[in-house]
């Protein structure tokens, strides 16, 4: 079991991460009519976190607080492409997209839990709807 809470942290952090880099690109956003998209995926970001919250506490577990050395990183990633204008911090948040996206598919790979890879599983379409609004906002703006 340890495993699969581990496994449900990890996804935990990496969202945790992304509603704070989500946040740190909208306060520097240039083109207003972006918001609306990036506000949807922060909006997405924080719905999983309640979810993984709440699984790990259903499951006895601690749910971490924090993004963790990842979230600093993402954060300081995203605050320097963000002051070089809207393209970079798209283009940073769509990689962001894209390593949130591996780290579920790698969670459902590694995880030895069955009922938590159901669950991981369940939420996957989720990742795969934000990975797909910043990769078509990226492509939008090239």
């Amino acid at each position: 079991m340890s495993n699969g809470i581990d496994c449900l942290n990890g996804l935990l952090r990496g969202e945790i991460s992304a509603v704070e880099t989500y946040n740190v690109a909208l306060k520097s956003l240039h083109s207003p009519e972006l918001a609306s998209t990036l506000q949807q995926c922060q909006t997405d970001h924080n719905t999983r976190v309640l979810q993984l919250r709440q699984k790990l506490a259903s499951l006895g577990a601690e749910p971490t607080d924090s993004s963790g050395t990842w979230g600093a990183f993402a954060r300081f990633m995203e605050s320097t492409a963000a002051a070089s204008g809207d393209k970079p911090s798209i283009a940073m948040l769509e990689e962001g997209e894209d390593h949130g996206l591996q780290a579920y598919r790698s969670g459902i790979d590694k995880c030895d839990d069955g009922d938590i890879r159901i669950f991981i599983k369940d939420l996957l379409p989720a990742q795969e709807r934000t990975h797909e609004k910043m990769s078509t906002l990226k492509r939008e703006l090239n």
